[in-house]
């Protein structure tokens, strides 16, 4: 008869593993996205290791994805260094819609002023 192993730990689900990854990757504050506002940004290859990697922030839909990739792929210093903090509060009803439930619930459970934002159309 095989012996049956197991673990005394279950294993984490999957959702638990993706906010876990997330949530270890935030600012301390909103505060600290202190990116560009304008103009064109190219993305390290760790975060658009294929595809479009440079966006021109002056332009809604091109700014659009580049939040959506960096909130997705980035680490801290990526979100920090990429992401300005009145921009993101001002897209947040449509980019949270546009990112997976994992990087939505992490960002809106950190910054409650997001999760504000849900509801109202982008300023």
């Amino acid at each position: 008869m095989a012996q049956q192993l197991s673990s005394p730990v279950p294993p984490a689900k999957a959702g638990e593993v993706l906010r876990t990854r997330y949530a270890d990757r935030l600012p301390a504050s909103l505060g600290e996205l202190t990116g560009p506002t304008s103009g064109p940004v190219t993305l390290p290859l760790h975060i658009a290791w294929s595809g479009l990697r440079t966006y021109d922030l002056d332009r809604p839909r091109q700014r659009m994805s580049l939040y959506r990739t960096v909130l997705a792929e980035g680490l801290r210093e990526d979100l920090t260094g990429l992401l300005d903090q009145r921009l993101l509060i001002a897209q947040w009803p449509v980019l949270r819609t546009l990112i997976s439930r994992h990087v939505r619930q992490v960002w809106e459970d950190a910054f409650p002023r997001l999760a504000a934002r849900a509801t109202f159309p982008a300023a």
